[in-house]
């Protein structure tokens, strides 16, 4: 058995780093560097008063030095691990560029860890006779990357609760919340299968898959990474205010599939036209071509598709299993669109991206099946809040894009549309036609107001008010029963809010608080 001690050696003993951001994933990144035996130091362009929380987190051995300090220890480098919100072309970056100094991100340096413990993986799988679901992969442990504008907190939830269902141990990490390299390093200190008591050993061999939530920002800074189930759910406009154009964002979405090879698969939505793109442009130049499944509402595919109200499989590869034979391929009825209990048409995309992953990551339909039957979807992605007199209060504070909010205005009728917050650099005028056919009152908040009231203020009553509080009491005075009262900002929340979640919950806590008032009202009389 490799210990810890061994595998520090192995990559970042010793080795002098610095880590840039200091959020979650910039924390969990000092962090694990420290235990695997790095010299880590974390700037942050925020005052080191700002961030006493922060700085708590961090092991003794990590230092922080302030961002006008860094010049003075660039030199010394061997490495920068940048968290995801921090740019490339901030001055730190562009001279550590010059100077030929490695810049990775957090996700990069996570999966170099867990690979590093490749040759152990390996061979405790061959000692134990545990072998992967998938035939022709020799790596420890697969991962699975999802990506996409929207819906991929939803669908790598999907995934996880399915591979779950079917008896797998998952790691789930990413951008949905909990930094890969938090995780890595909360397994080093447990006593995790296969964990030798006092060894700090990390065992990925115990793992079946580590699935992820991977944003453009973290792909930016890849160079190893490479999932062995790779999607790309949709390519809508969003992080404007960072990218050039919609090329760069597709473009860094597309790194997913760079280092990925004829043993991986690709899984695209066939509907999607930037997706058909990255498809031409990305992958019929790879001298080595991942296997590449689609999902679709609209054609049957190899995947999965959505035919007469129904889901249905169609594999032709023999590779794959779905428990009945056919001369050419196999193909099932996998589940009614009406019993999938997440509701949308966003919602089916997600169910079906998640399902084929699912399948080719080795679940049987039985599991998929029960998964879809029985999961209510993530707070803040179209959340039913309440329904106040037959107001319908829908919480979609995740929809932080253009695309976001045409997908929930889709799924409505009789809308009162509540919107706005940071903008980023996001087309509001693309919403014309829908806010023409779909709402009956736009409300708008926050430092993106203005702008989306010359982009589409026409086209609607539109009102704007100082907050969600406001806009919530305005939205019952004007609404009928029948009615539906939307959340879905098409910005980002830090003009007003800590984070999404909590723009979702200020906004729950408004219409609760509206209820309790309308009550007290009408027990007066």
């Amino acid at each position: 058995m490799i210990h810890m001690e061994q595998e520090k050696k192995y990559k970042f003993k010793g080795k002098n780093i610095l880590v840039v951001g200091l959020a979650r994933s910039g924390t969990g990144a000092a962090n694990l560097l420290a235990e695997l035996g790095a010299r880590v130091s974390i700037t942050d362009k925020k005052s080191p008063g700002s961030l006493a929380d922060q700085i708590k987190r961090l092991l003794p051995s990590v230092k922080f030095v302030e961002e006008d300090k860094t010049e003075g220890i660039i030199d010394s480098l061997d490495m920068i691990v940048i968290s995801p919100g921090v740019p490339l072309y901030i001055p730190l970056l562009v001279k550590a560029h010059i100077k030929g100094i490695p810049v990775i991100g957090e996700l990069e340096l996570a999966y170099q860890a867990v690979r590093s413990y490749e040759s152990r993986g390996v061979r405790e799988k061959e000692n134990t006779g545990s072998v992967l679901p998938i035939s022709g992969h020799t790596s420890p442990v697969p991962f699975i990357g999802i990506t996409g504008t929207n819906g991929k907190s939803t669908t790598t939830t999907l995934v996880d609760l399915m591979l779950k269902e079917a008896g797998y141990t998952t790691l789930l990490a990413g951008n949905i919340g909990n930094a890969l390299t938090e995780e890595i390093l909360r397994r080093i200190r447990s006593q995790e299968p296969g964990a030798k008591r006092g060894e700090g050993a990390f065992a990925p061999a115990t793992l079946d898959h580590i699935v992820l939530e991977i944003s453009s920002f973290q792909l930016e800074t890849i160079e190893e990474f490479r999932p062995h189930i790779a999607a790309i759910l949709n390519i809508t406009p969003d992080h404007l205010d960072r990218y050039e154009g919609m090329k760069d964002y597709a473009e860094a979405k597309a790194r997913i599939l760079e280092n990925q090879t004829a043993e991986d698969y690709l899984i695209l939505n066939a509907d999607d036209p930037e997706i058909k793109n990255i498809e031409s442009e990305n992958v019929q130049g790879k001298s080595e071509k991942p296997k590449i499944l689609y999902f679709s509402r609209m054609n049957e595919v190899e995947g999965i598709y959505c035919k007469d109200g129904v889901v249905c499989c169609t594999f032709r590869n023999p590779e794959f299993s779905l428990g009945v034979s056919s001369h050419s391929h196999e193909s099932i009825e996998l589940i009614r669109v009406d019993e999938i209990k997440i509701k949308g048409v966003h919602n089916l995309e997600n169910a079906m991206a998640a399902s084929l992953m699912a399948l080719v990551s080795g679940c049987g339909p039985d599991e998929v099946r029960h998964v879809l039957k029985k999961f209510p979807g993530l707070e803040h992605r179209l959340e039913f809040v309440d329904d106040i007199n037959g107001v319908r209060f829908i919480n979609d504070s995740k929809g932080t894009n253009v695309g976001a909010v045409a997908k929930s205005l889709a799924d409505f009728e009789n809308i009162i549309l509540i919107m706005g917050g940071l903008d980023k650099g996001s087309d509001f005028s693309v919403l014309g036609d829908l806010m023409k056919s779909k709402v009956k009152l736009l409300i708008l908040i926050g430092a993106a107001a203005d702008v989306i009231a010359g982009a589409i203020g026409s086209v609607t009553e539109t009102r704007k008010v100082s907050g969600l509080g406001e806009a919530v009491s305005l939205s019952m005075s004007r609404a009928s029963a029948g009615d539906i009262v939307l959340l879905s900002p098409g910005c980002a929340s830090f003009d007003m809010f800590k984070d999404f979640e909590d723009r979702g919950r200020k906004f729950k806590e408004a219409v609760k608080a509206l209820k309790m008032q309308l009550s007290e009202i009408q027990h007066e009389y």
